[in-house]
C-alpha cells in the first residue's frame, strides 16, 4: 500500500504541493461530480515536468479519484436494489480517509500507494 522510504532530495516545497495533489481531490465539495478528478488534474499538468515527487503523488492522486468516481457510479446504479444505500456511504468514507491519510504521508515525503486503484495513468 504505501512506501515507507523517504527521499532525502524533496524540499519542503514539494512535499507541500504533494500534500495539495491528494487535499486538492476536496474541490469535490465546491464542484459536485467531477470535481474530484478536477483538482489533481491541474496539479498533475502544472507539476509533471518540474516536480518528480509532486507528479508521482498527483499521478496516484488522479487514478485514485478516477477509480472512486466509478466506484461511486456503480454504487449510485445500485441504489435502486438497495444495494447501493450501504455502499455509496462507504464509498464516500473510505475516498476521505484515504485522502487524508495519503495527504499526511505526502506532506513528510512518503509516497502513498491508494488501495483498490485502477492506475489509468503512469
Amino acid at each position: 500500500m504505501e512506501t515507507e522510504k523517504r527521499d532525502s532530495f524533496i524540499t519542503e516545497h514539494d512535499k507541500t504541493w504533494g500534500m495539495l495533489a491528494h487535499l486538492s481531490a476536496f474541490v469535490q465539495f465546491i464542484i459536485p461530480t467531477f470535481g474530484l478528478i478536477v483538482g489533481p488534474l491541474i496539479i498533475w499538468i502544472l507539476k509533471k515536468d518540474t516536480m518528480p515527487f509532486v507528479k508521482k503523488e498527483a499521478t496516484e492522486a488522479l487514478n485514485f479519484n478516477i477509480s472512486i468516481a466509478l466506484y461511486a457510479l456503480i454504487a449510485g446504479s445500485l441504489v435502486f436494489i438497495a444495494v447501493g444505500v450501504v455502499l455509496l456511504p462507504l464509498v464516500f468514507v473510505f475516498w476521505f480517509i484515504c485522502v487524508l491519510v495519503a495527504s499526511i504521508k505526502a506532506y513528510k515525503g512518503i509516497h502513498f500507494r491508494y488501495p483498490l486503484t485502477l492506475r489509468f495513468i503512469k
